[in-house]
């Protein structure tokens, strides 16, 4: 394992290395092309451009030689300059005053560069041919004058490198942060989502174990009746509340044995109609949200014999799931446990489907679940 890693570290390393030996080989041929083609431009009616046709093989490779030597002398320490100022002042700092500095000490190591080479040349050869001055000074002035154009270019060319590089890994470092950020906001979501179809309101266990206690002593027949019921539903919390979905014929039979024991607690203060066409039976609707939306019209309207809650649970001809139940709020408003409406808007809008219609009139309150 250990092997197989090295090997790949190395691989790595090398393609790392021959990348750059590529990058370097391009930068050495941009100083070589601008070098010959800035010195023809200066003068291109010097004598030695038509000499060079005459001039013999050996010379004119030896002067090739000298222009690449001087090339990649200039290359590398326009190089050098440009990665010491990516440390010391990086261009997301300081923009304007990197690039005056930039072009400041390109232009003096140019310069200086002219200088040292021509002191040694000076130093080193004995046969130089003899000049006027001011054709001296006037070859020294071209060759500053190229010398600073080369390493601006490469300055320019090192730049926009560093500035693609920089921006590659500045993308490529947005789309991982985005990506994580999205991993997160899921996880998030599902952990809400998980959280929400477990709960159950503590209300419902409470009042049913209070009825079933009550029917115990007074008809242990339907007291048995009821807590095969109350079973009954409770399993079905149990099992389908971790579903996404569920089918609307299993919730009606769910809503059915709910149903039971809600006319057993309440009795006659509240009416059930149930009218759901047979083609929507086979579509799907969140598990628990007929019994969370029946549950929260009980718990907020009134139950009387002299005036029933009417609760109508059907379908319309835009294929939605309807609670409608009629408007008789409480005087005094009971605490709410977060449980129900609230819980079945959410999961729609977490698992991302349309919302659910909630329509309000003076005698009715309707609630329209979009089926899937």
């Amino acid at each position: 394992m250990n092997k197989i890693s090295t090997i790949r570290k190395n691989l790595i390393r090398s393609k790392k290395i021959l990348s750059a030996m590529k990058r370097r080989v391009v930068i050495w041929a941009v100083a070589v092309v601008a070098f010959c083609g800035f010195s023809y431009l200066i003068d291109p009616f010097d004598p030695v451009w038509q000499s060079y046709l005459d001039t013999p093989l050996k010379m004119v490779v030896e002067d090739a030689l000298w222009i690449l030597l001087f090339s990649v002398i200039i290359s590398e320490v326009s190089i050098l300059i440009d990665m010491a100022l990516n440390k010391l002042l990086p261009w997301k700092d300081r923009t304007v005053k990197r690039l005056l500095i930039q072009g400041f000490i390109q232009i003096v190591g140019s310069v200086l560069i002219v200088v040292i080479v021509n002191a040694i040349v000076e130093c080193t050869s004995d046969n130089l041919p003899e000049m006027d001055s001011r054709k001296e000074y006037t070859l020294m002035g071209q060759w500053v004058a190229t010398n600073i154009v080369i390493s601006l270019i490469i300055s320019g060319f090192n730049t926009v490198d560093y500035l693609l590089q920089n921006w590659k890994r500045t993308a490529v470092e947005a789309a991982q942060h985005k990506i994580r950020a999205s991993k997160h906001k899921q996880a998030a979501m599902a952990a809400e989502l998980q959280a929400l179809k477990l709960q159950i309101d503590p209300h419902f266990i409470f009042n049913n174990l209070s009825v079933l206690s009550e029917l115990i002593l007074e008809d242990q027949q339907l007291g048995y009746e009821y807590s095969e019921k109350f079973a009954r539903v409770y399993r079905y919390l149990l099992v389908n509340s971790k579903k996404d979905i569920i089918a609307v014929e299993e919730e009606l039979k769910f809503l059915d044995s709910y149903i039971f024991l809600i006319e057993k607690r309440i009795g006659e203060g509240v009416i059930f109609k149930i009218d759901i066409q047979e083609e929507y039976k086979s579509m799907y609707t969140l598990p628990l949200s007929l019994q969370l939306l029946v549950e929260n019209a009980i718990k907020h309207n009134q139950t009387s014999k002299a005036n029933p809650l009417e609760i109508h649970v059907y379908t319309n001809k835009e294929g939605e799931l309807v609670v409608s139940n009629t408007f008789l709020p409480l005087i005094n408003k009971p605490d709410s446990s977060g449980v129900g409406l609230t819980n079945v808007m959410t999961r729609y809008e977490i698992l991302g489907y349309a919302k659910p219609i909630i329509e309000r009139t003076e005698d009715k309150f309707i609630v329209k679940l979009p089926l899937i």
